[in-house]
């Protein structure tokens, strides 16, 4: 089941009723998802498995973020924005 901050993500950035799985929302959930992490770290400096995961869930935004960039760079500048990303 997925946590409540998660299905406020999606409810937040869906492009419609039944969106789950566009760019936008998987980015938006990977960016909770890493700043959760992020947090974890601050108790747990040696967990470097998780930190694997981390690096892996960066780098899957990153490419979704490219995506985005290529075929929808308003839908993109709109996620930085609301996100607090880069740029």
């Amino acid at each position: 089941m997925p946590s409540t901050t998660a299905v406020a993500v999606v409810q937040e950035f869906r492009l419609h009723e039944a969106d789950t799985g566009s760019p936008q929302v998987q980015v938006a959930l990977l960016t909770d998802r890493i700043n959760q992490l992020s947090a974890h770290f601050q108790a747990h400096k040696r967990d470097f498995n998780s930190r694997h995961g981390l690096l892996k869930m960066v780098s899957r935004r990153r490419r979704l973020l490219e995506y985005l960039k290529r075929h929808d760079e308003a839908a993109y500048r709109r996620l930085l924005d609301a996100l607090h990303l880069r740029k």
